[in-house]
Parts: C-alpha cells; structure tokens; sequence
C-alpha cells in the first residue's frame, strides 16, 4: 500500500456517522455516511477498538505480537491490509 501510515503516524477511526459495537469477539460497524456495514474477525476487533482510542501503527503490530507472538513481519504485513481496507472504505481520521 502506497498510504501506509508510518511508524509513529497517529491513526484513529473517524468519528462522524460510524457506530459500532462489540459482538462475540468481532466488531460490527454502520457508517451511516456511506451505508457499508462491516464486521471484523477478533483480531480485527482487537485492531478496531486500539484504532478507537487513538493508536500508531508501531502499536498496532506490538499488540499483536505480544497476544500472539507471531512474526512481526507478518504482523506488520496484515495491520498494513487492515488498515489499507479501512482507508479504502473512508473509515480512518
């Protein structure tokens, strides 16, 4: 992705016309701006809530590791995809 945030890039989702809430370990949002449902797997809901209170994409990558212990590579590889959906969809601040 050509957008990918850097690594101390403050990154938040966008507050106007987005509700969402936690639902069996995912995320299920309404952007009431663009009618587009989404819902999140639980790692997916673990990225959206850090996303909700302000995060970096550095944090991003560290929470999963620690959690899961997976190559930060990796890692890094999915949040950048997560991320480049929720800039495709209009949804980060």
């Amino acid at each position: 992705m050509n957008d990918t945030p850097q690594p101390g890039e403050d990154l938040s989702l966008r507050a106007e016309a987005l509700d969402w809430l936690n639902a069996d370990d995912e995320v299920v949002a309404l952007d009431g701006a663009r009618d587009l449902y989404l819902a999140t797997n639980r790692t997916g809901a673990e990225l959206w809530q850090a996303l909700a209170g302000g995060t970096t994409r550095t944090a991003l990558i560290e929470l999963q590791v620690a959690k899961y212990g997976i190559d930060a590579a990796r890692v890094a590889a999915d949040v950048d995809a997560f991320l480049a959906q929720l800039e495709e969809h209009g949804l980060l601040a």
